[in-house]
């Protein structure tokens, strides 16, 4: 399970596909990051938490 932002969708499917791991679960965040807030980064948790949470507790 891993966690990025959105602008990197395609390059994180080519990436864990090529590893083998093309059914990983993944979420994907808004784009960009590093120049958020501290407010703005706990909302994009916040937003992401349940499907974090949904995925890392999913049966194998």
């Amino acid at each position: 399970m891993f966690v990025a932002s959105a602008q990197f969708v395609d390059a994180a499917i080519a990436q864990s596909t090529s590893l083998g791991f093309q059914a990983v679960a993944r979420v994907f965040t808004p784009h960009p990051i590093q120049d958020r807030t501290d407010d703005e980064m706990i909302a994009y948790a916040d937003a992401a938490f349940d499907d974090i949470l949904a995925k890392i507790t999913a049966p194998a």
